[in-house]
């Protein structure tokens, strides 16, 4: 008793020593390809606002128009259930947390754009907007008036643009270093990348401002904007996307799908360019497949149909954005693109409603695998970690708290972070 018992076995250790040794370098390339989760808190959207319309009080007025058109359009809890058709049991609770989501945070991801939202300014002018964009931004971080993440989308590396959009990049990151150092929260985003070497270029300047400023190595990443066909699938018929992701050496953060963009280089019309048009399931299904487990998030595109006008045409216009937002989570983006105040409050709202709608059923299915008390639903590891992360999602954005996953689950933060393979969190 207490002993190993003996078992009969026909293979020589030198068989398994054998194997490993031939898997060891495949082993150490799918720890290094396929990190898994980063670990920390994902932003429900981006908001886009050019370089030269970004103030101190762009954050606070975007929560402000939000609130003000709630207040117009739909100044109840009944009213926006009955126009986004969200049930009578999820009316009260998601209409008080959208509006005190706009009071608090209105608005968790935002990019000042010198891109398309901006166009081609003097030197002179985007030289300035660049500037104050860093005093803007370092400001924000030092008196708590920042969204979580914050940066600039700069112009890409084609060659009609390249120096400029280097320079604005310089500029930017200089100030920023120049008053107190890069935040933590601060985001790049990458346009049209259409070959896997614009990306490696992309690595060389990080990498020479990081030596330039005595920075550590790979401190700043930066987000890929998917807006090409040939970042989908190059000429010699691969996913060029997966290559752009492996030439960012660890430094992308994110995928994001630019819309319009993307759905021109199809060839697709104007009035039928969308985020549920089959052209851009394609891409947004090749794109989660490249991102898969490597760490890299998804993000969808943005809808240009904006909420103004009359009360009928804003209802209307909130039905499409979303019921577009609730496509998108089904899918497993997390993430997508605002571009009026007046989409702040059907972000969100479909967002808690998700997040709210399967909290008990989730919570119960994990509990049950955590506990092993089996139920109707016998999940596994892999389950029970996506599970845990779909009440994570949930905490972040402030959908549900902890004090309700806690009462239904037993379990705390860090025990949903272990489940969900988070081994590091920020805010």
């Amino acid at each position: 008793m207490g002993q190993q018992e003996t078992v009969a076995t026909s293979l020589a250790d030198t068989v398994r020593e054998g194997i490993g040794a031939a898997l060891a370098a495949v082993d150490a390339d799918l720890a290094r390809r396929y990190p898994g989760d980063p670990g920390t808190r994902q932003p429900v959207h981006t908001v886009y606002v050019p370089g030269d319309a970004f103030a101190a009080d762009t954050i606070r007025s975007w929560g402000d128009q939000a609130l003000a058109a709630l207040d117009e359009h739909a100044p109840d809890a009944a009213a926006l259930a009955a126009v986004l058709g969200i049930p009578d049991e999820l009316a009260g609770p998601v209409y008080d947390r959208v509006r005190a989501k706009l009071e608090r945070e209105p608005v968790e991801d935002l990019r000042i754009d010198f891109e398309d939202g901006y166009g081609i300014r003097p030197d002179a002018e985007e030289d300035a907007h660049a500037a104050r964009a860093a005093a803007l931004v370092a400001a924000a971080y030092r008196d708590g008036t920042a969204a979580p993440y914050m940066g600039i989308r700069m112009k890409c590396m084609e060659a009609a643009v390249r120096d400029r959009g280097i320079r604005t990049l310089d500029i930017f990151l200089t100030g920023l270093m120049e008053a107190g150092g890069l935040p933590d929260g601060l985001v790049l985003t990458l346009p049209k990348v259409t070959y896997a070497e614009q990306v490696t270029a992309m690595v060389r300047l990080l990498e020479a401002f990081e030596k330039a400023r005595g920075l550590e190595r790979g401190r700043i990443g930066f987000e890929i904007q998917v807006e090409t066909t040939q970042s989908i699938m190059g000429p010699d018929g691969r996913a060029t996307v997966a290559r752009m992701i492996e030439a960012a050496k660890g430094r992308a953060t994110s995928l994001h799908y630019g819309t319009y963009d993307y759905s021109a280089s199809c060839g697709i019309s104007a009035a039928h360019q969308s985020l549920d048009h089959p052209a851009a399931d394609y891409a947004k299904t090749v794109m989660q497949v490249a991102a898969a487990g490597t760490g890299v998030r998804l993000s969808d595109g943005s809808t240009n149909i904006l909420p103004v006008g009359t009360t009928d045409r804003v209802h209307e216009v909130w039905r499409l954005h979303h019921g577009l937002v609730r496509r998108s989570l089904a899918r497993a983006y997390y993430q997508g693109w605002d571009m009026h105040p007046g989409h702040l409050p059907t972000r969100y709202a479909a967002v808690y409603a998700f997040y709210l709608e399967g909290l008990e059923q989730a919570a119960a299915r994990l509990t049950a695998y955590v506990s092993k008390a089996g139920g109707d639903v016998a999940d596994e590891p892999a389950t029970a970690k996506a599970l845990a992360g779909y009440l994570l999602r949930g905490l972040d954005c402030g959908a549900v708290d902890t004090g309700e996953v806690a009462r239904l689950t037993g379990l705390t933060r860090a025990d949903l972070d272990a489940l969900a393979g988070r081994t590091v969190r920020s805010a």
